[in-house]
């Protein structure tokens, strides 16, 4: 089973610098097929993932953050074919792509990603962090990834998602927590308890 990999930084950037060093990258990982990217073209306007690096271990949430939506499974889809309508939005589980069009690496992007993208990488048991503002918002995402930087998770894919009626959400298979002011002990806690869960159908997978 091929795995996707991304050691991170050692420091924080300022976003302007983060953005400034994206070079587009697509890994393969898990769902037992290994393969490599052999395609740029499946998000068009996608940037590479800038690393965020991480600090020491956080306790655990005594409490399971977010709202749970109803599972909608795991399907693989080809690149562009239909599906029904996710249940929430960004989305928590159903129809995503498979090796080689998704998972992305771990990181820091500067463009949307598809939902069929990026709920791959949520089941790996990875978490979503992404904020929607029309007008630029480079200090909320320095917040953002001060926040993920405050404990050890690894596994977050943080990006822009304009299609979001709320300014921040975060997603992990099968939960949502949206709001519009920042709150890092609200992020951190999301993290916690659900990056790597056991809730995802492939949470051991890198």
């Amino acid at each position: 089973m091929a795995r996707l990999t991304l050691a991170l930084g050692s420091s924080a950037k300022p976003l302007a610098a983060l953005l400034a060093s994206a070079v587009l990258t697509w890994a393969a990982a898990a769902c037992g097929e290994d393969a490599a990217p052999t395609s740029t073209t499946l998000v068009e306007r996608a940037t590479a993932a800038v690393p965020i690096a991480t600090a020491t271990p956080a306790p655990l949430a005594q409490t399971t953050p977010g709202e749970r939506y109803p599972d909608q499974g795991n399907t693989h889809i080809d690149l562009g074919a239909d599906h029904p309508p996710y249940n929430s939005t960004p989305a928590t589980s159903g129809w995503h792509y498979p090796v080689p069009l998704a998972p992305v690496h771990w990181g820091l992007y500067a463009e949307p990603l598809p939902d069929e993208v990026l709920v791959h990488n949520l089941e790996h048991g990875g978490i979503g962090v992404h904020y929607n503002c029309p007008q630029g918002c480079d200090d909320l995402v320095d917040d953002l990834v001060a926040a993920i930087q405050s404990q050890p998770r690894t596994k977050i894919v943080a990006s822009p998602y304009p299609a979001m009626p709320t300014r921040i959400a975060l997603t992990a298979w099968n939960y949502l927590d949206a709001f519009e002011e920042f709150d890092a002990a609200r992020i951190v806690a999301f993290i916690a308890a659900h990056e790597s869960s056991p809730n995802a159908p492939e949470y051991n997978v890198p």
